[in-house]
């Protein structure tokens, strides 16, 4: 094949000619122009010479008359162009140019051999794309200027496609990241891990047996009373004689509930013997905390306790009369709940859920008969007739929290535990900012419940359904006693004795051992003012 024009140049040439007239350059011999690649010129001079030349022409520049491999780029020739150093080229490798991107004003007259694409691994596919986006983002789509145009590297080896494994394992990289979901946030996957799956209860067939852990048989009757995580049914020991009555109270629950928790207290601070020598000693005829006559699992999924039949709860008996209590009979049922917190109190735990549901009430002019404990409605017409009972309990020990192991008390800390946990509208403020329970809270607890009993709804009753704003409330009146019972009472004579109870509970420290005997003192003060005392019955009657 004759050259009839300078590869170099574009002069035109005649035949024969070795040298081009115009640029002195050598012109290639016709064997090489047979071979299909291009292989490097016997002279070592003129292969470097060559070589040089060809890192000047871009990948556009090239013309169809001559081949090139495919441009290559590894990542050992990149790493040398980023430190701006030229590969050294090994003879007999092809040569490999990595076009830059040039404007086309700078690209010189050369051979234009014709454009193939360029072929490169994932990885060097991917180290690209980071230069690219490490680059600054301009509005503009004019190339760079040829000064600052990358170096061209020349690979004196050809690489290979990268396998089909290779580009599964790179093509994840090249993913944009996107926004992770709700469900799949570290906090909503950590919410699912401490959400614990709660079986649906499924109720228990009248006159189904159950046996507890000391091989006792209870019949269950009829049920008494249901909520969302518990069933209540009333409850005969099955023995050989024909008694049908029924002295007891089964409470089924799921076995990893909060149940577990109560049997764990029932079993540790309230055993028969601790309340009977605790009642010697404090010389009280009636300590109202409910002992666990029998315990067990039904059917591997609901755990259920046994309890004495404590009569009404004190909501659904204020909720049938429709009116709030006496101040005679606040007082009565106050000392009775404070003497059963000192004796928890002393035996390391606290109650942490008082109020008027978790209080029950035993009659005394009836048969005692268990109450729905959560009714779904008040009673359409208040019965106005005089009640009297005899006996009052607390219990409802969901989350009784053991505040004292060992003798030393838990330290302050916020967040440590579940906020907000029980009837939000009474919990102190500690539980509020999920710190654990305490002997202040408790007292603190009973102090809005009195408010409650006597006063009706609290200035954040209707706030219960945003805890924060609820907790926000009663933090702003811990300091302000007086405008919190002018703002329950508005007109209303102010209790002395409530406000003094409540100055006192509140001015407590986490830490601080409450003065009980005070606090009772002047309780027992104002119900003998009265002409009352915690021996005559209660009278429910408004």
């Amino acid at each position: 094949m004759i050259l009839h024009f300078c590869p170099q140049c574009g002069c035109k040439l005649q035949a024969g000619f070795k040298f081009c007239p115009s640029c002195g350059e050598k012109l290639p011999c016709e064997a090489n122009l047979t071979v299909p690649d291009l292989v490097p010129a016997a002279d070592d001079d003129a292969q470097q010479h060559s070589a040089a030349q060809l890192t000047d022409v871009s990948d556009g520049a090239l013309s169809p008359g001559l081949s090139r491999p495919p441009l290559q780029r590894t990542r050992q020739t990149t790493s040398r162009a980023r430190r701006g150093q030229t590969a050294s080229i090994s003879a007999p490798a092809v040569l490999v140019a990595a076009c830059a991107d040039l404007p086309a004003t700078s690209q010189s007259p050369g051979p234009r051999l014709s454009p193939r694409k360029c072929q490169s691994s994932p990885k060097v596919k991917q180290e690209k794309d980071n230069d690219k986006s490490l680059a600054p983002v301009t509005g503009s789509s004019t190339p760079p200027p040829a000064d600052q145009s990358p170096q061209v590297v020349l690979s004196a080896r050809k690489r290979k496609q990268a396998s089909p494994v290779l580009k599964q394992e790179e093509e994840p990289c090249s993913v944009p990241m996107l926004s992770a979901s709700p469900r799949s946030s570290p906090a909503a996957r950590g919410r699912t891990k401490r959400t614990k799956s709660v079986c649906p209860l499924e109720p228990l067939q009248d006159g189904q047996q159950l046996s507890d852990t000391s091989g006792r048989n209870w019949r269950v009757k009829e049920l008494l009373g249901q909520s969302e995580v518990e069933l209540l049914y009333a409850a005969q020991l099955v023995t050989s004689g024909t008694s049908t009555s029924c002295k007891h109270v089964l409470k089924l629950a799921p076995k990893d509930g909060k149940i577990f928790n109560e049997q764990n207290f029932l079993q540790r601070a309230a055993k028969s013997a601790s309340v009977e020598k605790w009642k010697k000693l404090k010389k009280q005829d009636f300590l109202g905390i409910p002992a666990c006559d029998g315990f067990g699992l039904h059917s591997d999924m609901y755990r259920f306790l046994i309890l004495p039949n404590m009569g009404r709860t004190l909501q659904s008996i204020m909720e049938s009369k429709g009116v709030l209590l006496s101040q005679k009979a606040m007082l009565q049922i106050t000392c009775r709940v404070l003497d059963v917190l000192e004796y928890i109190h002393e035996n390391e735990y606290v109650h942490a859920d008082i109020n008027a549901e978790n209080i029950y009430i035993t009659p005394t002019n009836v048969q005692v008969r268990h109450q729905d404990p959560h009714p779904a409605v008040a009673a359409p017409t208040p019965d106005r007739t005089p009640s009297l009972f005899a006996q009052v309990y607390l219990a409802g020990y969901y989350h009784a929290f053991r505040y004292c192991p060992g003798g030393k008390h838990v330290e302050y800390r916020e967040g440590s535990r579940t906020p907000h946990e029980g009837a939000v509208e009474f919990i102190s403020v500690d539980l509020h900012k999920g710190a654990g329970p305490s002997r202040r809270g408790d007292l603190q607890t009973l102090g809005y419940c009195v408010l409650r009993w006597l006063a009706g709804p609290l200035p954040w009753t209707a706030l219960t359904d945003s805890p924060t704003k609820v907790a926000a409330e009663k933090e702003r009146y811990l300091s302000d006693v007086k405008g919190l019972l002018s703002h329950c009472f508005t007109k209303r004579t102010v209790p002395g004795v409530v406000q003094v109870y409540l100055t006192q509970v509140m001015s407590l420290q986490y830490t601080e051992c409450p003065d009980y005997q005070q606090l009772r003192g002047g309780l027992h003060e104002a119900l003998l003012k009265m002409g009352a005392s915690l021996e005559q019955p209660l009278n429910l009657q408004v």
